[in-house]
């Protein structure tokens, strides 16, 4: 008997996971990635790293960075983050319309995925540079949002090819899934086009593990609505939809949220695609410690509604809604020193102003008049009785206005004041394919297709409306591992069927 094959499409973190996965059960494991290599990657490769895990406190964290030095561990407050809350925070922000199943499979192997990414070569560092402010000495996290991968996306990227090609596994570039084969209806191939050229690449399973839609603009006006041609994508070029085409061709199930998305706060002059030397540092994440205003001079959103790791996801869209797909985030300098370091790169739309008046004059397209009044009153609506703590959701909030600001509310008085353009940038879709909690794509009779599997960001029902910040990693990761191990199990049981028949 010989040893079976299985074929994953898409090289991100999901893919890889999947590809190391099925190694693990005893497949022949080759891996199509539709970029060349220096783009390799997928959406992962872009990323900051950051991964959303059940922990129970400071001894599961020192598991999986176990050289945390006994300095680091006495001035950090590392909390915990139980397995309820995790959930919790799932139906919350996806206002209970997730998939109970898959995001229990999220949430319990969250954990134990991340030790066996460790064992992979992955290596994980505490994110004390975005998700731990120092008080009284001490670095307390908040969020539920705790370590990154060494070296962000590419290093996590570049960990997860080394260990599957350390392995044995094969990888081609520059091979675009185009179609899938099928005999008896199971699924026995792939179709690829590569170097002008078409050719299919025979397997006992497939694993579609190659992203959303959001860098197919006919696609994302087509589902998510008038406008969203504007967006800029934060990511790869390559994740046009595909495989959610080749897999809805033969009778999958769509699935989730196909009208929604990740979409964050974007510079406003960041190119169309992502960029790999930038990353994600064109994402503007602190706007809780300021306002944001659109061109009327207004502002839209209660910057303050949450920790930025449960709004940024959604507040892209907004800023998509407004005049020109613009708007403005404004700080004063009691905050300056609390915005993260994406704020300080080069190539960062930027004004700083000794005057709000000098400021507003030189924010392009802006209702200077409006700008000042919606400065003006809601100055005089914070409630400067609270004390403001940036770890803590601190009810310091804002009365009257028509758009409140339910915590972290500070008064722009202080010079120099700072203000950042920013538009839409969209990270992946939400709707996908149906699967199971073996990873097996559920066609539209409700079965499982024989020989397909999916991870990663095609999946759909996880996600609705928003996204918990780093929980996007952590699924790609979960369910990879699920469906590599489900995939190469399917092929061996079918196997020894044949030999013993």
């Amino acid at each position: 008997m010989g040893q079976s094959r299985v074929v994953v499409i898409g090289g991100g973190n999901a893919g890889l996971c999947s590809a190391l996965a099925a190694l693990e059960g005893g497949a022949e494991v080759t891996l199509l990635e539709a970029a060349p290599e220096p783009e390799r990657g997928g959406n992962s490769g872009f990323t900051a790293g950051a991964m959303r895990f059940a922990y129970d406190g400071r001894e599961d964290i020192v598991q999986l960075v176990p050289d945390l030095s006994e300095d680091q561990l006495a001035r950090t407050d590392f909390g915990s983050y139980p397995k309820e809350q995790f959930f919790d925070d799932m139906a919350r922000v996806t206002q209970y319309r997730c998939d109970p199943d898959l995001v229990d499979l999220l949430v319990t192997r969250s954990f134990d995925t991340l030790k066996w990414m460790r064992e992979k070569g992955v290596r994980f560092l505490p994110i004390y540079g975005r998700q731990a402010f120092q008080v009284d000495g001490k670095f307390t996290f908040w969020g539920g949002l705790t370590l990154e991968t060494n070296g962000g996306g590419p290093g996590l990227v570049d960990s997860l090819f080394n260990a599957f090609e350390s392995a044995g596994g094969k990888v081609f570039y520059g091979h675009r899934a185009v179609g899938l084969t099928e005999d008896g209806g199971k699924v026995t191939g792939v179709v690829v086009r590569t170097g002008g050229e078409i050719r299919t690449i025979s397997a006992d399973a497939v694993v579609l593990a190659c992203g959303g839609f959001q860098a197919n603009a006919e696609w994302r006006t087509r589902y998510l609505g008038p406008g969203w041609e504007f967006a800029k994508v934060r990511g790869t070029q390559f994740d046009v939809g595909d495989g959610h085409r080749m897999a809805l061709e033969i009778g999958a199930m769509s699935w989730g949220n196909w009208s929604g998305c990740h979409a964050v706060g974007w510079d406003s002059n960041a190119p169309a695609f992502g960029d790999r030397v930038v990353g994600d540092g064109f994402q503007k994440h602190s706007y809780p410690f300021g306002i944001i205003v659109n061109s009327r001079g207004e502002r839209f959103v209660d910057e303050g509604a949450d920790f930025r790791n449960y709004t940024y996801a959604k507040y892209g869209q907004e800023v998509l809604r407004q005049p020109g797909q613009v708007a403005w985030q404004v700080f004063d300098s009691k905050v300056t020193h609390l915005l993260r370091d994406e704020y300080r790169i080069r190539q960062v739309t930027k004004i700083v102003a000794p005057t709000l008046e000098e400021l507003v004059r030189r924010m392009d397209g802006i209702d200077a008049g409006q700008f000042l009044r919606t400065v003006h009153e809601y100055n005089e609506a914070v409630d400067q009785s609270v004390p403001f703590n940036p770890n803590v959701k601190d009810g310091r909030s804002t009365s009257g206005l028509p758009v409140p600001k339910s915590n972290w509310a500070n008064t722009l008085d202080s010079p120099p004041y700072e203000a950042y353009a920013v538009t839409c940038g969209i990270t992946f879709t939400f709707g996908g394919l149906k699967i199971d909690t073996s990873a097996r794509v559920i066609d539209v009779t409700g079965e499982p297709i024989p020989g397909l599997y999916a991870c990663g960001e095609i999946v759909g029902g996880l996600f609705y409306f928003n996204y918990p910040g780093g929980s996007g990693l952590t699924a790609g990761s979960v369910f990879g591992r699920i469906a590599g191990s489900a995939a190469s199990a399917a092929v061996g049981r079918s196997a020894a069927s044949s030999v013993s028949a």
